[in-house]
């Protein structure tokens, strides 16, 4: 059963100004987030991408990202297929929730980045 849908569009060069700033990678993207964004080139897409993820994340939940906490969410890839894995806020909300399996998809197109997000429980 599905129990929620999100989606989110992100601005790549919004992202791009705001990674001028270290603190704002720490603050946002996790440490495998940030590896692969490294390892692929376009840092900023993909890492717009991440974040348009934990945006849509929140939304399918209808809990919003100040309660899953933004590091609590990561957009990881398992055989180059993306998927979302959870911690702390993020998971125990999804759990207590009655979530199940979180379906992922993200796509990029010149300046924009975007993610769609299902929740099943």
């Amino acid at each position: 059963m599905i129990k929620g849908i999100g989606i989110d569009v992100c601005n790549v060069a919004r992202i791009e100004k705001a990674l001028q700033n270290p603190r704002f990678t720490d603050k946002v993207f996790t440490e495998s987030e940030k590896d692969h964004a490294s390892r692929h080139g376009c840092k900023a897409r993909h890492l717009a991408a991440a974040f348009a993820a934990k945006e849509a994340f929140a939304k399918a939940g209808r809990w919003g990202l100040g309660k899953t906490g933004l590091l609590n969410i990561s957009l990881e890839r398992e055989n180059g297929v993306p998927c979302i894995r959870l911690s702390g806020n993020a998971e125990a909300l999804f759990i207590s929730g009655g979530g199940s399996t979180v379906h992922v998809s993200i796509t990029h197109d010149g300046d924009l980045a975007i993610a769609v997000v299902v929740i099943e429980g």
